[in-house]
């Protein structure tokens, strides 16, 4: 999974498999090709029986969330079948034998927020920032972040990152209990969990 097609790559350290995701230039896109790329990676971990698995972004951008070009053109169906197959994906990584810690290093939006949510452990950097900003587009997550986000940081505070679209500073997030810790480092932070 490291060839320059890819969308992400995979890279063992120690006694964890990091997964990276592989296109800065277009904010790291949660597309159908980097979620099914994912899947794939996190089996492929899991068979290895890694220690841990940490998923990072690369530029300023943990990841972007899902691939907005491609969700303009979902018809009812085709919708359906896009959600679900993000809800399972962030119901895999949320019950991994192995745990899954993401490494946040920027922006953390959308569908991004959904998987970080997901994991067991987050470390981010100051200059992280998390948003849903699905409202401001007419949509909501359909990805599990409507269910795993309140159990995190609770209903209030869930509902008006949900419904508002408002974007959360890294101090902030450390405040509410989104992130574990901040960290200028948060994939060493991560590989020292």
């Amino acid at each position: 999974m490291n060839g320059t097609d890819s969308p992400v790559s995979i890279e063992k350290k120690y006694a964890a498999g990091i997964i990276r995701f592989l296109r800065p230039e277009q904010k790291n896109p949660l597309s159908v090709e980097t979620l099914d790329a994912l899947e794939s990676v996190l089996r492929t971990l899991i068979c290895e029986s890694v220690e841990r698995i940490i998923i990072t972004g690369s530029g300023d951008t943990f990841a972007s969330g899902a691939n907005i070009r491609e969700v303009a053109v979902l018809d009812p169906e085709t919708a359906r079948d896009f959600g679900q197959k993000g809800q399972e994906l962030m119901l895999s990584i949320a019950r991994s034998p192995i745990p899954v810690i993401a490494a946040i290093d920027g922006y953390c939006f959308g569908g991004a927020l959904d998987l970080a949510v997901a994991c067991a452990k987050r470390v981010a950097s100051e200059r992280s920032v998390f948003c849903h900003p699905g409202p401001k587009l007419g949509i909501i997550t359909g990805w599990g972040g409507t269910q795993f986000l309140p159990r995190l940081i609770g209903e209030k505070r869930a509902l008006d990152m949900l419904l508002t679209a408002r974007t959360v500073g890294a101090d902030e997030a450390l405040e509410m209990g989104l992130i574990d810790q901040i960290n200028p480092d948060p994939l060493q932070a991560a590989l020292e969990i």
